[in-house]
């Protein structure tokens, strides 16, 4: 399962669905790709406080700048439609500007789903032969430029294990502010050699709130960063 929990093959999904929704070539390598290997029960129980669902989310963006495509484990509202999916279940949720926010939902795993796509693709392929025509080919013509991770906004869910002092809150908001990051909201927990920080930011580019985060392990207040994950969703712009 190490292809799935990688997210390999939802890497593989986000670059064809990529390039046909932008009419761009968009391969594999194109794709910034976080697996799940790396959450944490923490992590999920942070989600519910902030009443988020932890979701592995393969994202295709369109930008005056160019075309993003992503895969990494994200929280999500749990009010998002996308909250909802479990199990076998696979959806693709599309925002558009003239149609406005549709979701394609079913069964994308186990057996007869997967059988049931592959002989369709053999039966297209057969008609295809015996009318000696081929298959639609991908449209390209718009050509955008793919946007490396580090130009993508997103926001950030951030755990740090601090000293329990004065002080200290107001260094981690300092580092926030040198690197353009505006902060959502706070919340700290446990006391002594348990205090925590937890840190909701705004939109920012992915690079600006990457040095953020180094910056903050370098800090002496600062005993670990326990956690990053980003935020997506309405209630994270």
């Amino acid at each position: 399962m190490l292809f799935r929990s990688e997210g390999f093959d939802a890497a593989a999904k986000a670059a064809i669905l990529a390039g046909l929704a932008f009419h761009t070539p968009v391969t594999a390598a194109d794709v910034y790709r976080e697996g799940i290997t790396a959450v944490r029960p923490a992590d999920i129980e942070s989600a519910r406080a902030l009443g988020c669902v932890v979701k592995l989310l393969a994202i295709c963006e369109r930008s005056a700048a160019g075309v993003s495509v992503r895969v990494h484990p994200a929280m999500i509202p749990r009010t998002h439609p996308l909250a909802g999916v479990r199990e076998a279940y696979n959806a693709v949720f599309v925002e558009a500007e003239s149609a406005g926010r549709l979701m394609f939902y079913g069964a994308g795993a186990g057996g007869a789903p997967t059988a049931s796509a592959v002989l369709g693709d053999l039966v297209a392929v057969a008609r295809n032969r015996l009318a000696g025509t081929r298959g639609p080919a991908a449209t390209t013509y718009a050509d955008l430029p793919v946007l490396p991770m580090g130009e993508t906004r997103t926001a950030y869910h951030v755990s740090l294990d601090v000293a329990d002092k004065p002080g200290v809150l107001a260094q981690v908001a300092e580092a926030y502010a040198r690197h353009d990051v505006s902060i959502k909201g706070v919340r700290q927990e446990g006391r002594g050699e348990a205090a925590q920080l937890v840190i909701v930011t705004h939109q920012a580019r992915d690079a600006a709130l990457s040095a953020t985060v180094s910056e903050l392990e370098a800090m002496p207040a600062v005993r670990s960063v326990a956690s990053v994950m980003r935020v997506e969703g309405e209630e994270a712009q």
